[in-house]
């Protein structure tokens, strides 16, 4: 059923004082005011273990009568800008509000519902903001509040939070593709909704309320949404796919938007493919048609893309991007891993839970391996390896990883010989194997006639310390590799 709004008010109102979660305006629409507020409240509801934090205008501070108010955030501006994009801009990343208007008794009234930090304090134009009675206040560094609170939001798991609530079984059943849960689990599909919703709960997609109602958590919206558009905390964590017609990003473009959950990984491949540059050719009754790019490879680099980002990065979410003879795939957050170590070091997950249950769904295996396959499919298919890069923007960290078309060896960059080279002997080293002229020749497709040309590419790569020799006085045909770091 739709959220009682004028519920909501009157039992906001009803309290005795504004507390370190509900703040009470008449008309005051100060841009600087209401994000220091929205940063103080969010992280006063993460101190308190609270679902949401409010600001609400159009309510007498001293009487907490409904009086009514001129502020209308969805016109007001600040410098001539949109004052919720000035806001979102202003905020860190973690940061995530939603203006409410209504109407109340004849009178205008605004809520301004407010997400509790996650993963780290929300902060405002570069400062943490906290709550002090019902007064806000900047946040003291290297206090003991800060460090509490940094404990607080660090334990915050944005997966448990909540994304929608005060629903009916049906309600969230209709928002939910949960057959895809127990297709995907191989777990036997009940019948009665009570327990499908059982089930549910037991994975942290769906929780009971104290009044008997439902809630949506992240976790569920991320995974089984049948539209992400319908929460409003996931809408930027929509999986999105930018098609160029040319090279270069101020090609012509067309985008579209994935809008269910990230669970059906077949079926986000399924939407990805016609994106994808195909070609055929005609054998003697056969019409073949050849990927650009391994697909083993694109689905493991997607699985990373959406397990691994950066959640609590509100502001963005994945993003595919198409071009004539490359495409990238980009998430916020950079890597937990060094990028250098992505083959051989053990995984890290940023987002546990949404990997744990990933991992039962087959979305990803939760075992490291992941690179190994995308590395491994883009040598079997003589591909230029993989570029990883990372953002060094410190306020919205991001991560992208390229794939290239086939390449002549001869027609490969200096820099993307020398990739090549370290990830075969990461690749070699992993398999319990080494590098040799032999095996490198193999991973560029190359014939016995390229010796000489691959023996100058691994002088180099030792002289740039990528790899070294397991015995630097073994014969020279004799000679094997593995990376620099072992």
């Amino acid at each position: 059923m739709p959220e009682d709004l004028l519920q909501l008010v009157n039992q906001l109102v009803a309290r005795a004082t504004e507390s370190q979660t509900v703040e009470f305006k008449e008309s005051n629409d100060d841009a600087f005011m209401i994000g220091k507020d929205i940063s103080a409240l969010s992280n006063a509801a993460a101190m308190e273990g609270q679902d949401y934090a409010y600001m609400l205008w159009g309510v007498d501070d001293a009487t907490h009568d409904i009086i009514g108010t001129t502020f209308n955030p969805l016109a007001a501006k600040h410098k001539g800008q949109e004052l919720e994009l000035w806001l979102r801009l202003k905020l860190s990343q973690n940061a995530e509000f939603r203006f409410i208007p209504i109407d109340m008794h004849g009178k205008h009234v605004v809520i301004l519902r407010i997400w509790p930090a996650s993963g780290y304090p929300v902060s405002f134009d570069g400062d943490e903001y906290i709550r002090s009675g019902t007064s806000t206040q900047r946040l003291e560094k290297n206090s003991q509040r800060e460090r509490r609170l940094w404990e607080v939001t660090k334990s915050e798991s944005f997966e448990e939070q909540i994304a929608m609530q005060w629903l009916t079984i049906d309600e969230t059943l209709s928002l939910l593709d949960w057959p895809a849960y127990f297709a995907q689990t191989g777990t036997p599909q009940p019948s009665d909704p009570n327990a499908i919703v059982h089930y549910l709960e037991l994975e942290g997609l769906v929780k009971t309320l104290d009044s008997g109602q439902y809630a949506i958590t992240n976790l569920g919206a991320l995974l089984f949404a049948r539209n992400m558009q319908q929460f409003p905390t996931i809408q930027r964590k929509a999986l999105r796919v930018i098609k160029y017609e040319g090279t270069r990003k101020s090609s012509p473009s067309r985008t579209q938007t994935y809008q269910r959950g990230y669970a059906d990984m077949d079926a986000i491949v399924d939407f990805l493919q016609p994106w994808l540059p195909e070609t055929e050719t005609i054998g003697r009754a056969l019409r073949v048609t050849h990927l650009a790019y391994p697909q083993i490879a694109v689905r493991e680099l997607l699985a990373n893309m959406l397990i691994h980002q950066d959640l609590t990065a509100r502001g963005s979410g994945p993003l595919i991007e198409v071009f004539d003879n490359r495409i990238e795939f980009s998430n916020p957050g950079n890597s937990l891993i060094r990028l250098e170590r992505l083959v051989n070091d053990p995984p890290e997950a940023r987002n546990p839970k949404l990997a744990d249950v990933s991992r039962r769904l087959h979305m990803c295996e939760e075992a490291g391996s992941g690179w190994d396959k995308i590395i491994d499919a883009c040598e079997s298919a003589h591909l230029p390896s993989p570029v990883i890069q990372e953002s060094k923007a410190t306020e919205s960290p991001s991560m992208m990883v390229r794939l290239s078309q086939y390449c002549p060896y001869a027609e490969l960059s200096p820099s993307e010989r020398k990739d090549a080279c370290y990830w075969h002997a990461c690749i070699q080293f992993a398999d319990g194997m080494n590098l040799t002229n032999a095996s490198l020749r193999e991973r560029f497709g190359l014939s016995e006639s390229y010796s000489s040309q691959i023996s100058r590419l691994i002088r180099d790569c030792v002289a740039a310390n990528l790899i070294k020799a397991v015995d630097p006085d073994a014969p020279r045909k004799k000679m094997a590799y593995i990376p620099a770091w072992v």
